[in-house]
C-alpha cells in the first residue's frame, strides 16, 4: 500500500493473540531458569501497520529498513521477530510471510527497524518500498535473550559472536546488556570488510568491536577461538551469545562448556504461521545440556532464542 498522498502516514495496531511470558513457556525444559531474570505477563502478538521511513542499501546485498511503528510493536525486545508480510515484487509475489528478527527499537522515536539480505522473493519485495508506503509486520512474536543475574558488585561481561545476517540479530542485545551495566564484547565475522554491519552502531552504544573476515584469513575458527581466549582472560566472560553459523556455535558451545558460563543462540528458520499452531519450524534440541536424548521445539514459539548447550547443529 502506498502513502505517498498523504503528508503524514499513520501507523496501526489490531492484537490478535496473547502469548505467555517467557518463564510459562519455558520451564518444563530450562532447569536452570530460576538463574534468568524472567517475563512472565501476557504478551500481546498484534499485526501492526507500519510505515515506511527509510529502506536503504548499506552494502551491496543488505538493505536498512526503519520504520515508524505502533505501540505494541515497540514493546519487541533484543532477539525477538516479526513476521513480514511482503508485498510483490516487479512480477512476483511472496505467499507467505517472512519472519525478520529486530535491528533496533526506539520507544521514544515510535521507531523500529531492520536489516535484511536481498535474496528471494520475498525480500526482493521488501527492497521494493519506499517512504510512506506501508508495511504489515506481525509480532512481537517468540522468546527474546535473558541477561543471566550477576552477584552484587560485578560487572557482566557479555559475547556477541555472529556472522553475517546474524549481526543484525545481536546489536538489540548489546544496547539492552549495555544499558543494564554489562560490558560487551562484540566480535563480528563477514566475508569481507564491506559486508561487515553494525561495527559503527555497536560502537557507538559503548561495545569493544573486532571484526574478522574471510578476505583477511582472519575468520576461520582457530583464531576466533584464540581471540576469545584472549578476551575472557581480560575480563572473564559470563554470558555468551551467538547467530548466523553452525561452526560458530559448535566453537562457543566447547568455549562455554570449558569457561563454565552459560550462553545462547538466535537461530534462523523458515515458519509457516509463526505462532505455535503449524509445526512447520519443528527442529530437534538436547533435552537438557549434556543429554543425549532429543526432544523437539518450535523455533517460533519457544524460541528463536535457545540455550545454547541444548541446540544441535544444523
Amino acid at each position: 500500500m502506498n502513502m505517498n498522498d498523504s503528508p503524514t502516514a499513520p501507523t496501526a495496531s489490531k492484537v490478535i493473540a496473547f502469548a505467555p511470558g517467557r518463564c510459562d513457556r519455558q520451564k518444563a525444559h530450562r532447569a536452570q531458569q530460576a538463574h534468568h531474570a524472567c517475563r512472565d505477563e501476557t504478551l500481546p502478538i498484534a499485526e501492526n501497520i507500519c510505515t515506511v521511513r527509510s529502506n536503504d542499501w548499506i552494502n551491496p546485498e543488505y538493505k536498512h529498513l526503519v520504520l515508524s511503528a505502533p505501540a505494541t510493536a515497540l514493546t519487541a525486545v533484543a532477539g525477538q521477530f516479526f513476521h513480514i508480510a511482503c508485498p510483490p515484487g516487479a512480477d512476483e509475489a511472496a505467499y507467505l510471510r517472512r519472519p525478520m528478527s529486530i535491528y533496533r527499537v526506539e520507544p521514544d522515536d515510535e521507531r523500529i527497524e531492520f536489516l535484511y539480505k536481498v535474496q528471494g522473493v520475498g525480500t526482493r519485495g521488501l527492497a521494493r518500498l519506499a517512504p510512506r508506503d506501508t508495511l504489515d509486520a506481525l509480532g512481537p512474536l517468540g522468546q527474546g535473550f535473558r541477561l543471566p543475574a550477576v552477584a552484587p558488585g560485578e560487572q557482566a561481561h557479555v559475547l556477541l559472536l555472529a556472522r553475517g545476517v546474524g549481526l543484525a540479530t545481536m546489536a538489540p542485545l548489546a544496547q539492552e546488556a549495555i544499558r543494564s551495566g554489562a560490558r560487551v564484547t562484540a566480535i563480528l565475522s563477514a566475508r569481507s570488510a564491506s559486508l561487515v554491519m553494525s561495527a559503527d552502531y555497536l560502537r557507538e552504544s559503548g561495545a569493544d568491536v573486532l571484526v574478522v573476515t574471510d578476505d583477511e584469513q582472519t575468520s576461520d575458527v582457530v583464531q576466533i577461538e584464540r581471540m576469545i581466549r584472549r578476551v575472557h582472560a581480560a575480563q572473564a566472560i559470563t554470558f555468551a551469545t551467538t547467530c548466523g553459523s553452525n561452526r560458530l556455535l559448535s566453537t562457543l558451545q566447547r568455549l562455554t562448556a570449558e569457561f563454565g558460563i552459560p550462553g545462547e543462540i538466535a537461530l534462523e528458520q523458515h515458519m509457516g504461521c509463526a505462532i505455535g499452531a503449524c509445526y512447520a519450524c519443528v527442529r530437534p534440541f538436547r533435552k537438557h545440556s549434556g543429554s543425549d536424548e532429543l526432544t523437539y521445539r518450535r523455533v517460533c514459539w519457544d524460541g528463536p532464542v535457545f540455550d545454547l548447550q541444548e541446540t544441535t547443529s544444523w
